[in-house]
């Protein structure tokens, strides 16, 4: 069995999704963030055969939504994020998750692809199991998944800068230095600013996801109410 690891931070305003600001207020923004987060915590709990566990940062009681994203998390295994970077944090979420988990195959996700669905997540940890390693690149030049037979290689990643065009790049070639060549998965679009969030909001009519955007003041087409 294969642990699911969603990196997330808890959706506060001020602190979450703040690249959406403007149009979308400090509030709404982290109401945005806390709808991506609900809805990929539901596709990581209908992924059959996986372990679900949270590697969080933040104050859930402080954010938007929080009573319900605690509901959501009944039965997760929860990590406390630890590290002075973004890099370290990821790094040191597969490393806890390993010792945690020991011997099992670490897929990770972040909450920035409220798209993402149990179908996709189930393809992922299916060629995890063919081959050592699998990437999932972004449309931004980053990258949105992450899977390791053996999670010890997740520390190439403190070495690589984070949040730039070519992170993806060069996550890849450090894993491919350490003798890692991953299987790669379809490429996603991160909700990292404004007309992501419109163009992943109008893929996923009803949801969550997309009932936040609309609430902005703004129709999923991007024209106004």
């Amino acid at each position: 069995m294969n642990v699911l690891l969603l990196v997330a931070k808890a959706p506060v305003p001020g602190l979450a999704k703040t690249r959406l600001c403007p149009p979308a207020d400090p509030t709404q923004a982290a109401r945005i963030a806390a709808a991506s987060l609900l809805d990929t915590l539901a596709a990581v709990r209908a992924t059959a055969s996986t372990i679900p566990v949270l590697a969080h940062t933040g104050r859930f009681a402080d954010a938007e939504y929080g009573g319900e994203l605690t509901a959501a998390l009944a039965g997760w295994h929860l990590l406390p994020q630890r590290g002075g970077t973004f890099a370290d944090r990821l790094a040191n979420a597969h490393a806890d998750t390993a010792a945690s988990f020991p011997g099992r195959p670490v897929l990770q996700i972040g909450m920035d692809t409220p798209q993402i669905r149990p179908a996709l997540l189930t393809t992922a940890v299916e060629r995890l199991a063919e081959h050592e390693a699998v990437f999932g690149p972004a449309l931004d030049g980053g990258w949105w998944a992450l899977g390791l037979r053996d999670p010890a290689y997740a520390s190439v990643l403190r070495d690589v800068p984070m949040s730039t065009g070519d992170t993806g790049r060069r996550t890849l070639a450090a894993l491919r230095q350490h003798g890692v060549r991953p299987a790669i998965l379809p490429v996603q679009r991160d909700v990292d600013d404004w007309p992501a969030a419109l163009a992943v909001a109008a893929d996923l009519p009803g949801t969550r996801f997309a009932q936040a955007v609309a609430s902005v003041g703004q129709l999923v087409t991007g024209r106004p109410r």
